[in-house]
């Protein structure tokens, strides 16, 4: 089966939404389109998908693949994709997670979790970071406390917040859409070290192949 033409990214928020439109051009090939839409938080985003994936699974055609994308947060990471993937299955579509490796090409639905907020992308790629925001000090991600992006403790968009502010910049607290807008720009996912972004690319590389 030839891959994807077209690739639909349901999200919690509009931060996400931006970053996605900032990285999406510069890792999938010409020629495949993409539609971003953000809820209104994961919550909203939670209660509204059955309905809205049953919408899909009535037309979806043959050469699109949708994304499903939230935060962790404070669930249980394999209890909430299991959660998506049930209703993925209930609206009827076929999710990655339940085929077999040989039959990969032929999933309509993945679910991915940001473990535990989009911030720890960021994280990932520090020399992004500092491409875009300059003043932010070298080698952060040798530190104990930032080595694994997706175990940062205590907050990850709180930690990220605090080292920028003691940078100088988001002095009134982060902007979030416009801080995603400009990551999505630079963070490049050969050097990133988030696993939970390098499972998205790698499902985003599954699905255009």
């Amino acid at each position: 089966m030839p891959g994807a033409e077209h690739l639909v990214f349901l999200v919690e928020e509009p931060s996400m939404e931006s970053f996605l439109r900032g990285l999406l051009p510069r890792v999938i090939p010409r020629g495949v389109s993409f539609d971003a839409h953000p809820f209104g938080g994961k919550d909203d985003l939670m209660a509204k998908l059955e309905a809205r994936l049953r919408g899909y699974a009535s037309w979806l055609p043959a050469n699109w693949r949708i994304f499903v994308i939230v935060d962790r947060d404070d669930d249980d990471c394999r209890l909430l994709k299991a959660r998506m993937d049930r209703i993925a299955q209930g609206a009827g579509l076929r999710t990655g997670s339940r085929l077999r490796a040989s039959d990969r090409v032929e999933w309509q639905l993945v679910s991915r979790i940001a473990i535990e907020e989009l911030e720890a992308w960021y994280f990932g790629d520090w020399d992004a970071v500092r491409a875009a925001y300059p003043r932010v000090p070298k080698g952060i991600q040798r530190k104990h406390a930032y080595r694994d992006p997706d175990a940062i403790s205590g907050g990850t968009w709180q930690a990220f917040e605090r080292v920028m502010q003691r940078s100088g910049y988001f002095s009134a607290g982060l902007r979030k859409i416009e801080l995603a807008s400009e990551m999505g720009l630079r963070i490049d996912p050969s050097r990133n070290r988030s696993a939970s972004f390098a499972a998205l690319h790698s499902v985003l590389a599954d699905a255009v192949a």
